[in-house]
Order: C-alpha cells, then structure tokens, then sequence
C-alpha cells in the first residue's frame, strides 16, 4: 500500500519494506541447509536477509565456496551481484569489506600481541555519512527558530540507536568524531540564530549541551566478549600508560 493505494506486483519485494528480510530468509533458507549439509567444511556461513558473508580458511576454499554458492542461486532462479560479490584476503590487513554496515578488517593489537593481527569493525563509511546527513537535516537553518532543547530533544534517540548499533566495534574513534560533528552543528545554529559571526570566540562548550540533555557518543563503546582482559603491564605507549587497557572508551 502506497499513499493509500494497494498495488499488486507479480514479482520482487519493494526495497526497505519491512516484509523484505521476511521473505529472503524463507526463500535462502535452502541455501543454509545445503550449506550446513554438504559445505560446511569450505568455511562459515553468516547470512542476514540478503547479505552474507563466507569466512574460509584458505583461497582454494573460497573460490570452492564461490562456485558452490552460485550453483544454489542458479537453481532458485537468483544470481550473485556482480559488484557486491568479491573475495577479499583479510591476512596481515590487507583487505577490508563492508558487512551490515561494519567495515570489517584485520588489523594489529597493541595490547595483545603487537605481531599479530586481529579482527576489527568500525562504522562504514557510508553509516558514517548517513548519520551526519541526518544531523545536517535536523540542525537545517529551518531549525533556527526552535529552541536548543527542542533540536536536542530530536538528535538524541538518532544518536542513540546509531551508537547502540555500532557502539560493540572498535570504533572509539569514530564515536569521537561524530560528537564533535553534532557539536559544530549546533554551534553553528546558535551562531545563525544570533546573528554572531563563526569567527568570534566560542562561548558555548560540548559540556554546555551535554548539560541539556545531549546523548554522548563517546564512552558508550563496549567491546565484544573475545577483547583482552585489562593489563596495564602490556601498555607500550610510554606517553599514556593507560593507552588501550580501558573496556569502555
């Protein structure tokens, strides 16, 4: 239903609607059978609606695993994207791919062992500007005639649910940028609104909103269960001994 208007398809699923996932989990359910039954030691299949992603130990496994899985699609009558389809070597960090918008890469770990690397996920790239578009939206100059409080109130549950989302990856940084990103924003609103020139002093501090209610991004990182214990002994950056051996960020 549209505007009020029912319009029957005979094939495919409107894009966003909520019955989408619904109806790609029934129709790729065979694909998790006949994986589970017949493929499972090619490597570990992970599949959300649509998406999925095949974790194989070595390349001749997953070029297996490729040829396999496009056998399935071929007989449910579906076919691999050919841009989103890709194989991607995550050894020693050199190759990173975007999953359930996570960009998802191997990188070196200070605190466990500075020769190996491990797995890690941060806000794509693209999350990251979809978020701040939506900032941008909120914060417009149309806004300017609102109070602080209400523009605030508006921001928080975005902030929240994109921080709850992601807020399990290693993306403190990303998690500090995006604060300060809101803060500019509702700067620059107050600026507008009074006619002040962004050149003057700044008066107004992140604390002052956090103050007023602003949800803070920073220091809500969890991170996952497989993290290293804190041990400060392993701390091997000699200008902050507590760099990294904090389980919140």
């Amino acid at each position: 239903m549209e505007d009020g208007t029912v319009r029957e398809m005979l094939a495919g699923t409107p894009q966003g609607g909520v019955i989408s996932p619904l109806l790609a989990n029934i129709y790729l359910h065979l694909l998790d059978r006949l994986w589970a039954k017949k493929c499972g030691s090619l490597g570990v299949l992970i599949r959300y609606a649509d998406d999925f992603v095949v974790m194989a130990e070595t390349e001749s496994k997953a070029k297996e695993a490729l040829r396999q899985i496009q056998f399935v699609m071929s007989k449910l009558g579906l076919v691999l994207h050919p841009e989103k389809t890709r194989m991607v070597d995550l050894r020693r960090g050199k190759g990173s791919f975007v999953f359930l918008g996570c960009t998802i890469r191997k990188k070196r770990s200070i605190l466990r062992n500075p020769r190996a690397y491990y797995m890690h996920r941060w806000p794509s790239p693209k999350a990251r500007k979809r978020l701040r578009d939506r900032v941008r939206e909120i914060t417009d100059k149309r806004a300017s005639g609102e109070d602080v409080k209400q523009i605030i109130a508006k921001l928080n549950p975005v902030l929240r649910g994109w921080g709850n989302y992601f807020r399990t990856g290693t993306c403190r940084w990303q998690f500090h940028q995006m604060d300060d990103f809101v803060y500019r924003r509702l700067l620059r609103g107050l600026y507008r609104r009074g006619g002040q020139r962004t050149g003057r002093k700044i008066l107004w501090t992140p604390d002052h909103f956090h103050g007023m209610g602003l949800y803070r991004l920073r220091g809500t990182v969890r991170y996952a269960a497989q993290a290293a214990p804190i041990r400060s002994s392993l701390s091997r950056v000699r200008e902050n001994r507590t760099h990294g051996l904090k389980g919140v960020c």
